[in-house]
């Protein structure tokens, strides 16, 4: 068994060393403040060809797979520079856009999106749908003609007053008139410039640069070309990118963590009370960040192990699943000791450590929260009875 990177992958994890000599993690806080997306960042990142990481080289992207998609992720979060943005478009949705798209459907969006020209959402959760996507209630009709009219509310859609299409997860059968729950289901590639769509922001409480959004469809045409896959065969091929969804953000909190870690460990080797001595000479500082260091990298481990799954065709559910429970713990637990042992300076902006607080903590709830991924472990994996 192998565990060492080969040297286009080391390459891919350290351009967020690279990157961040320009663009760090007080550049990436400004605009988080603003709730603003950091237009020069993305502009970098587009130029070096990181938008299409997952896309074929014959549309335009680096034909590589989740597992570098991973490495640059975790990179950048390892500086200080987590981008939610990063999940929905280039991993959720043009990754999945490359393996299940129709001819013409590539063609039309992902070269567009591998440049920068053309920004994905990427739009499931409904009011009353969050953790069930059994409940979702939306609904593309067909209208007669050939196409569809979709109507219906999706919430916490990241990035959606930017994003050129939205990838529409909706029902073109009602639940109450199929077989199986899993009957249906449609994604549609919807072009978010059509009549009949509007949008309200969600103010979230912590700095993202990312925004959140509920947007509304109300008899939204669209027509069999927009269609990801097959009419009514959705589900299927759901799972084909909420694996890499749950993958990516194990990887950015376990970047997240490191480089709260990081910051901890200078603050504790630089601190001095008591006999001049630092802080990071006491056990009760010590064996927290240690504790959380041995955290992070076995979180980081079943990531690679999951994406290694993902690339290699094989089922990669219990390893995603145990990678994101795994990372969004490891996360929390990293930034909670680097403000335990920063103390006071732990709570201020100058130290840069608590605002990244919130966001791993979102990402034990969110996207799947943490009670869903342990009923699927236990289930699934383990063998237990449905609790539900």
């Amino acid at each position: 068994m192998d565990f060492a990177l080969t040297q286009e992958q080391r390459m891919v994890y350290e351009y967020g060393d690279r990157i961040s000599q320009r663009y760090d993690h007080a550049y990436w806080k400004r605009y988080a403040e603003k709730s603003e997306p950091p237009a020069e960042l993305y502009k970098q990142i587009t130029d070096d060809g990181f938008l299409g990481i997952m896309v074929p080289e014959a549309y335009g992207g680096a034909g590589q797979g989740m597992t570098e998609m991973l490495l640059f992720m975790e990179g950048l979060a390892n500086n200080g520079i987590p981008l939610l943005n990063l999940v929905v478009g280039p991993t959720m949705t043009m990754g999945l856009l490359a393996k299940h798209a129709s001819e013409d459907l590539k063609r039309r969006l992902l070269p567009g999106g591998c440049a920068g020209e053309i920004r994905f959402c990427f739009a499931i959760t409904e009011p009353n749908a969050g953790s069930n996507s059994m409940e979702i209630t939306s609904i593309a009709k067909p209208d007669g003609k050939g196409g569809f009219r979709l109507t219906g509310q999706k919430v916490f859609i990241t990035d959606a007053n930017h994003a050129d299409y939205a990838m529409v997860v909706t029902r073109t059968t009602p639940r109450a008139e199929v077989k199986k729950k899993t009957d249906g289901f449609t994604i549609f590639m919807v072009d978010m410039k059509k009549k009949g769509i509007s949008k309200t922001l969600i103010p979230v409480a912590f700095p993202v640069p990312e925004t959140q959004w509920q947007v509304f469809f109300d008899d939204v045409p669209l027509t069999e070309a927009d269609v990801l896959g097959e009419v009514g065969k959705g589900f299927g091929i759901l799972f084909d990118t909420l694996n890499p969804e749950r993958i990516i953000l194990s990887g950015l909190c376990t970047g997240v963590g490191r480089f709260a870690l990081k910051k901890a460990v200078a603050y504790a080797n630089d601190r001095k009370l008591f006999n001049n001595t630092p802080i990071g000479a006491y056990q009760g500082v010590q064996h927290p960040l240690a504790i959380a260091r041995s955290e992070i990298e076995m979180a980081s481990l079943m990531a690679l192990k999951a994406a290694w799954a993902f690339d290699s065709g094989l089922p990669a559910g219990e390893f995603s699943n145990i990678a994101k429970y795994a990372g969004a713990e490891a996360g929390i637990h990293a930034v909670d000791a680097a403000i335990q042992t920063h103390g006071g300076n732990g709570f201020t902006k100058e130290y840069g450590i608590y605002d990244l607080y919130g966001l791993v903590r979102l990402l034990r709830t969110a996207p799947l929260n943490r009670e869903m991924v342990l009923n699927y472990i236990a289930e699934h994996v383990m063998g237990l009875p449905r609790s539900y």
